[in-house]
């Protein structure tokens, strides 16, 4: 990474998996831990990992040297041998010492799931924005796993002019990273300043602004280009969409509203990457109302829900208003259609944005949540005015 920043090996998955890569999925006694194995398929998938086999296993509590047993690490080594493996993807969050004890014991990379999530993003950003939040991430994510010590740097510089007096290499590796993590954060209060400054101006103009939200691959891009042509990149893979697109869409009678494509969420998301991606968050946190995409052909759709309100209560967008979508009914036989509360809004939209059924039924509440906007905007300008006579 650019800026004086060590570079260290981070376990990126695509480099250390060109042989393949072999996934371990323990069973800790969840009820999400099928679904939870399987998005770890899709997460290798995404981030170009060819997968050679899945060692799986039960145990109360993950076991703190190893996380899994010593027995089934042995298993492990054993398949990673027969498939010819280059690379072991842990389900889980691994320590520094769990990650240090099983690449010793395995002699290969290993990498936990948050790893594989901020390779992902690494692979995806486009933006200048975009990368320098995931660099921040890694960075973050980094500096956890220092107890390994970095002894490349003094073979490449010989230890002359990095470190300080009496500094260990330890030391230095976290001053590096330190001051690196400094300018980044600097970089996106600046970006984050500017992006404030747009978004005041569209709020000038008192339309009303929605954001879409919802789980990673729910349909959220297919979605938004449906809506206002955009063309954003849409793909049948977690995490398409790392950059927030804002597009304006023109709905009759009631104007113009603006519709912002954001990330998708998942369960476990870390924490650095939710820090590191607030100011892109914002335009969610600001907004008058989301749009949250829902997968109604996934069995977990509502475990999904669950998560991505998990993400908007730790962003603080958990009291905006709500219109949940119902996307991609083409592939279980549900009919297109609308759902209203007991005041008569339309809280639920059941379509398809790929084939476009029920599209018209998702304008048609859009126009209503942008009249409504508009009869509250004239209320208050009313009751402003109401004040002045009175005073």
């Amino acid at each position: 990474m650019a800026g004086g920043a060590p570079r260290q090996s981070t376990g990126r998955a695509n480099g250390a998996a060109a042989g393949g890569a072999v996934l371990v999925a323990l069973d800790f006694g969840r009820d999400d831990h099928a679904e939870s194995r399987a998005e770890l398929r899709l997460l290798a998938a995404s981030a170009g990992v060819r997968v050679l086999a899945v060692v799986e296993g039960r145990r109360s509590r993950p076991d703190p040297a190893l996380f899994a047993g010593s027995g089934k690490v042995d298993e492990v080594a054993r398949v990673c041998a027969e498939a010819g493996a280059t690379l072991v993807i842990f389900n889980h969050d691994l320590s520094p010492a769990q990650q240090r004890n099983l690449e010793r014991r395995l002699e290969h990379r290993v990498i936990d799931r948050t790893t594989l999530i901020l390779d992902i993003f690494a692979q995806r950003a486009s933006s200048h924005e975009g990368k320098v939040q995931v660099e921040l991430a890694q960075l973050q994510h980094l500096a956890t796993r220092l107890v390994r010590g970095w002894t490349h740097l003094e073979r490449q510089k010989g230890g002359i002019g990095l470190r300080g007096p009496g500094e260990t290499q330890l030391e230095t590796d976290r001053r590096l990273i330190g001051r690196r993590v400094k300018v980044l954060k600097e970089r996106l209060e600046k970006l984050g300043r500017q992006r404030t400054v747009q978004r005041r101006a569209r709020m000038r103009g008192e339309v009303l602004s929605v954001s879409i939200v919802g789980y990673t691959n729910a349909g959220k891009s297919t979605l938004f280009n449906a809506l206002t042509r955009a063309g954003a990149y849409a793909a049948d893979q977690l995490f398409a969409t790392l950059d927030t697109t804002t597009r304006r869409l023109f709905l009759p009678p009631v104007g113009s509203i603006t519709l912002s494509d954001t990330v998708g969420f998942i369960r476990g998301l870390p924490h650095t990457l939710v820090a590191a991606f607030r100011a892109t968050l914002e335009e969610t946190v600001h907004a008058d109302l989301l749009l949250h995409v829902v997968d109604a052909s996934s069995p977990t759709r509502e475990a999904q829900i669950d998560e991505v309100n998990k993400v908007l209560a730790e962003i603080g967008a958990d009291a905006i208003p709500q219109l949940i979508v119902c996307n991609k009914i083409d592939l279980n036989g549900v009919g297109p259609g609308v759902d209203r509360d007991e005041c008569g809004t339309i809280a639920r939209v059941r379509m398809s944005a790929r084939t476009g059924a029920g599209l018209d039924d998702l304008r048609q509440a859009l126009a209503e949540a942008a009249a409504a906007k508009t009869e509250s905007r004239r209320a208050r300008a009313l009751a402003d005015t109401t004040d002045v006579h009175v005073t």
